[in-house]
């Protein structure tokens, strides 16, 4: 059997997923995020691997945890453009 290219999110990964969507799309989110990482985190209830992964800003590590691969993507493109280290135009 042919293993499949996509795979879907497990429901463990809810948490993860719902927190990179919020980076991704909700400002006073990823405020707090900038402000306070950890905090913000918490508030999606990420465990210390999912946190560690993120803050480390580990693709690889993020996908093996079942976050999307596209969330992981603009969520790390918009805290980038946030921070002021990134712009679309290079995407």
């Amino acid at each position: 059997m042919n293993e499949m290219h996509y795979r879907f999110p497990p429901a463990s990964a809810y948490p993860l997923n719902r927190c990179l969507f919020a980076l991704k799309s909700d400002d006073a989110f990823r405020a707090r995020f900038l402000a306070d990482a950890k905090a913000a985190m918490a508030e999606h209830g990420l465990d210390a691997g999912s946190q560690a992964a993120l803050l480390a800003s580990d693709r690889d590590a993020l996908v093996a945890r079942g976050a999307h691969p596209y969330l992981v993507f603009m969520a790390d493109l918009r805290v980038r453009m946030a921070r002021g280290t990134a712009t679309f135009e290079y995407f």
